[in-house]
């Protein structure tokens, strides 16, 4: 018997990613490469914890005129885990992995800064996975604006809150991103942060901002 990818060396360990029995060498070359890793693989989880990654350079992302403070996460806590959890179902839903969720963030962020200046212009992505992701968080925030006003009278949540928050998940998938084409280390943060426990209602707690 020889691995499943290379058909070369001895298999060491099953793939549930390939259904098959793989060596370790390809297991650690094709994983989220080529290989699309359900969360749960034990051998994922544990390269999880072994990443090295650079860390990300603050000075170097994206929106650098959106300030994001600690006083703002902490006074939107609450929106900030209806959108991460909407980010995490959407693209899950999609089966979508981290770059797809990071051009669909792309995308919300220049459709909400049209909002701030008065124009509105829709920006979806054309890569369909992050149209999906995309789609699913407009969604997301029109149904949680219907509710408000059901409930309310009145629409609380604003475009400049979405848009500030939105920069801070970007934020956060530059810094999570494991760079591996097919890599959901962003997803997986995400899961395990915003994912709530049966019957939780209990608010996120606090994030650092990378």
């Amino acid at each position: 018997m020889t691995c499943a990818i290379c058909e070369i060396r001895r298999p060491k360990r099953h793939c549930p990613g390939v259904r098959g029995d793989i060596c370790t060498l390809c297991c650690g070359a094709e994983r989220e490469v080529s290989v699309h890793c359900p969360f749960d693989c034990e051998f994922l989880q544990d390269a999880r914890k072994h990443d090295k990654l650079p860390p990300a350079d603050p000075d170097k992302f994206p929106n650098q005129d959106i300030r994001v403070t600690d006083e703002f996460l902490h006074e939107n806590e609450d929106l900030l885990v209806f959108l991460g959890r909407g980010i995490m179902r959407a693209a899950l839903d999609a089966d979508a992995v981290d770059n797809d969720v990071r051009e669909a963030l792309e995308a919300l962020i220049r459709t909400y800064r049209t909002l701030q200046s008065g124009v509105y212009y829709e920006t979806r992505p054309a890569n369909p996975l992050a149209g999906a992701v995309y789609a699913g968080m407009q969604n997301a925030v029109t149904e949680l604006r219907r509710l408000e006003q059901e409930q309310r009278g009145v629409t609380r949540t604003r475009d400049a809150q979405v848009l500030g928050l939105l920069v801070f998940l970007q934020r956060l998938e530059l810094d999570r991103n494991n760079g591996r084409r097919l890599g959901r280390a962003f997803l997986d943060f995400l899961r395990g942060f915003f994912a709530p426990a049966p019957g939780e209602q209990a608010a996120a707690p606090s994030l650092i901002v990378p």
